[in-house]
């Protein structure tokens, strides 16, 4: 009888462990997860709605500020500051501000709330975001005058009773709008004057760091401020406001932005016993649907590329960092969104139609194509879309855009200029000519700080042309397939034999000497590579690998280049390898972690012989530099150009050679991960025996038939199947090492 009481003693004391709810994929985002960076940009906590256009995040120097610098109401870039400011104040005297800067405590950021305690009055702060619009909920908590202050840092600004009508100029023709309005009526309300009082007889003003002041009782009281934002007009901006959010109730708001991330976060679902492992995936998908934003308000949307307004045909998307993000986040949306990838690359072509010249976006922002970066990839992000089965776009159209970013518009990195000598001599030669250190730069489209970048934009443009003879190859042109087929084997032409690296030539074909391949190319070596140093572009040639492994001499050569790439020493000091190179952060020897350039190049095993290598780097890198924690991530996340990476690796496959409808499969983080495709169609990987030591694959199953290859087709799991990985502690080296196992390069031959 004693046996049995304990027993039900004890079921009775477990039991509100076994009853706490279960956690829904929101709840395991952390927005804060990189928010001290190892060297160079943070992420930012942000409250959106995917792919919104409305997007906040706290305005202040760095994680560590103590200040805020007042509430945000829009920020309209990834990395821009607020375009409107508003500081809730309490104070009997007049000495108001256009923005006030708060200590803050007890901050709680999900990517649908944000809270806050300004530590002044003890305010508290509570907000909640729609797409176009969003909510704040202010308590103020004592028996003083009561003041919310609304700023714009150029551009007008008026109220009428308890409504506030605003803009702001940005670059470019580009305006945004603001309406916001109070559910309590103010007592007073004008212009703020430069000496900190209020001029009731004023309803506003135009200029730089204008605000208006609303004035409340001199007691405890709560003020909801409820607002909409629009790149069309004030009235736009209101209209978004009605159709969105019709009361007060921020609650129901939350509640509403919590489901739609649980929508969204729930097309993959993980299972594992690593919660901390389910947070930086979750945090990384999360961060996948940052950009780019859905521009579109009531069927018309505001283009900058022309500075023109335009009736919808399909939702129009801008800010979007392709140079970053063509590497794996376009490839994960065409698995799990793939209706958003379409309006998406339909945005593309018509920026595209929109620009003086009919050429395919390089880096479309909210304010225009700034063409940052090298290379023209959207093109990859077209020739991956079609091959992967999407028809919603004019592929004729995304070609003719193609061709001619490559072919008329110059190669120089960060330029919209035509083409020129530069291009032409690329046209008959092969490759970007570089310049030796005592040279002086005659060509005019060059920029001054990017310099040319030869091997990056030689290497580069050879994968854009041999997507462009992908989609050439879909339309039946069979003399420009032919052309672009030979130009995608361009990097031969730099590579250096007796070295095994890409090495940059003069205009007469002589490589230049005496070289480093660590160091030489001044700031980011952009004298001749970009960003990374010739130890990273050693290795990008993702369209064809197998001619790498070839150059190189086989395979064996190819991995322990592979493996001095992880080994090889910086050869100075932390202090001067960052100084010149400060986007290769995330070291493991020369290898960068940190930029995008070098995603793939752990997967690169798989080629020759090595995949249980692969498995291997991928679970160390990822434990090394993903974590749950401020530090969580190595450089700039740009995006979702790193955050997709995270995503694939941790489900256990990833897409070396987007363009080419493959996948290179990797080591999973989780015993179950499910992929819904749409269409009720879903991809599951299981992984059986995992454990964190468990991470190398000891046989495989595609679909129920065993499986010896390191890579699968889209064609193998676009309507649905299962990937079972057999997992063990140590490798199995004769697990898909087979030559014919390797993923397959330039050409998809099944």
């Amino acid at each position: 009888m004693k046996k049995i009481v304990c027993y039900l003693l004890g079921l009775f004391l477990l039991q509100p462990a076994y009853s706490q709810p279960a956690k829904s994929p929101v709840d395991y985002v952390n927005p804060y997860i990189g928010n001290i960076s190892h060297l160079l940009v943070p992420t930012f906590p942000t409250v959106h709605l995917p792919n919104s256009m409305l997007r906040v995040y706290p305005e202040r120097a760095d994680y560590t500020s103590d200040q805020i610098k007042g509430l945000p109401l829009i920020v309209t870039s990834h990395r821009g500051r607020s375009a409107f400011n508003l500081s809730p104040v309490q104070s009997p005297g007049t000495a108001l501000k256009p923005v006030h800067q708060f200590s803050y405590d007890n901050e709680k950021i999900s990517p649908y709330s944000y809270q806050v305690t300004l530590d002044e009055n003890r305010t508290l702060v509570q907000y909640a975001p729609s797409h176009q619009s969003a909510l704040y909920s202010i308590q103020f908590t004592q028996n003083m005058p009561a003041y919310l202050i609304f700023n714009t840092i150029n551009g007008k600004i008026r109220i009428d009773g308890n409504k506030v009508y605003a803009s702001q100029k940005l670059d470019n023709r580009t305006v945004v709008y603001l309406f916001a309005e109070t559910d309590v009526k103010p007592q007073t309300a004008g212009k703020l004057l430069p000496d900190g009082s209020v001029d009731v007889k004023s309803s506003g003003g135009e200029g730089n760091n204008v605000a208006v002041v609303l004035g409340f009782e001199d007691k405890e009281q709560t003020v909801h401020v409820r607002y909409g934002v629009s790149f069309i007009s004030e009235a736009q901006a209101e209209r978004n406001l009605r159709r969105e959010i019709r009361d007060y109730n921020l609650k129901a708001l939350k509640d509403r932005g919590r489901a739609q991330w649980n929508h969204v976060l729930g097309r993959i679902r993980v299972e594992g016993i690593d919660e901390a492992d389910k947070s930086v995936f979750y945090t990384s998908l999360y961060r996948c649907f940052e950009r780019p934003v859905n521009v579109s308000e009531d069927g018309r949307y505001f283009s900058a590329f022309d500075g023109k307004l335009h009736q919808d045909e399909t939702n129009f998307y801008t800010d979007d960092w392709i140079w970053d993000t063509y590497r794996a986040t376009h490839p994960l949306r065409i698995l799990i969104d793939r209706e958003t990838e379409s309006d998406i690359i339909n945005s593309f072509i018509r920026m595209a139609e929109q620009m003086d010249n009919f050429w395919l976006p390089t880096f479309p922002e909210i304010t225009g194509d700034s063409r940052r970066m090298n290379s023209n990839h959207g093109v990859v992000t077209i020739a991956d879309a079609y091959a992967k089965g999407l028809r919603s776009f004019d592929l004729e159209k995304a070609y003719l855009a193609s061709r001619n970013a490559i072919r008329e518009k110059t190669l120089a990195p960060w330029s919209a200029d035509s083409a020129g000598w530069l291009d032409s001599f690329y046209k008959e030669q092969g490759y970007i000519p570089a310049l030796h250190e005592d040279e002086e730069e005659t060509v005019p489209e060059v920029h001054d700080f990017e310099k040319r970048q030869p091997v990056a934009v030689t290497l580069g443009t050879a994968y854009d042309e041999w997507a462009l003879s992908q989609i050439a190859g879909f339309l039946g042109k069979k003399e420009d397939q032919r052309l672009f087929e030979k130009n995608a084997l361009n990097y031969r032409n730099l590579y250096n034999a007796k070295t095994g690296f890409f090495h940059p030539k003069d205009k007469e074909g002589n490589f230049i000497e005496p070289f480093d391949y660590r160091f030489s190319g001044g700031q980011g070596a952009r004298a001749y590579y970009g960003e990374n140093n010739a130890w990273v572009y050693r290795w990008d040639v993702p369209h064809n690998v197998a001619d790498l492994i070839s150059l190189m001499g086989g395979a064996d050569q190819f991995n322990r280049n592979l493996d001095q790439t992880f080994r090889e020493p910086l050869g100075k000091s932390k202090f001067d390898f960052y100084s010149q190179l400060p986007d290769h952060t995330g070291n493991v020897g020369q290898f960068s972690m940190a930029n995008e350039p070098s995603l793939h190049i752990p997967y690169l095993y798989t080629y020759s012989g090595q995949p249980w290598m692969t498995q291997k780097r991928i679970h160390t890198l990822l434990d090394q530099w993903f974590r749950n924690d401020l530090m969580g991530v190595p450089g700039d996340e740009d995006g979702g150009g790193m955050s997709a990476f995270v995503v694939f690796s941790m489900v256990g496959f990833y897409p070396v050679t987007p363009g080419l409808p493959v996948y290179t499969i990797g080591s999973p983080f989780f015993e179950k991960a499910t992929l819904d495709l749409g269409n009720n169609h879903h991809f599951t990987v299981t992984a059986q025996n995992y454990s964190p030591e468990h991470k190398y694959i000891q046989k495989a199953y595609l679909n129920g038939k065993e499986w010896n290859k390191a890579w699968f087709s889209h064609e193998d799991i676009q309507n649905g199947g299962t990937l079972e990985l057999v997992m063990g502690e140590f490798p199995n080296r004769d697990w898909a090492s087979a030559k014919d196992a390797a993923p397959p390069s330039f050409s998809y031959q099944r």
